[in-house]
């Protein structure tokens, strides 16, 4: 059975999970990353076949902005940690001259509330 769908294709790998006391599947952090709006989803799971299942995730259509803000901001910080942990000799100290040159550039901006 070849399904069709408009977006492309992506295959992510998944491993067992045991969550408390429940049975699941962990997905790669890429997964978060690609789909944001699906990692908070509740959903169903339809058994195919022995070896096959059909996931189908269901979005909260009510996510705050806030959340989803949040969310992306855990991500960047997520890939800033992984790459200085990979490569600490890239690591650049925040100065006062740093600080200072940024409040000049901002000086002038205004922000609508």
């Amino acid at each position: 059975m070849e399904i069709i769908n408009s977006m492309a294709a992506k295959n992510y790998p998944i491993s067992p999970a045991k969550i408390g006391n429940q049975d699941g599947f962990r997905l790669p952090r890429a997964f978060s990353r690609d789909y944001p709006h699906l990692v908070s989803a509740s959903g169903r799971i339809e058994v195919i076949d022995e070896n096959t299942l059909l996931v189908r995730l269901e979005p909260d259509d009510e996510t705050s902005s806030e959340e989803t803000e949040s969310l992306m901001m855990s991500l960047f910080l997520d890939t800033l940690l992984s790459e200085a942990i990979k490569d600490p000799d890239s690591l650049v100290p925040y100065t006062k001259e740093m600080s200072d040159e940024i409040d000049e550039l901002l000086s002038d901006v205004t922000l609508d509330a």
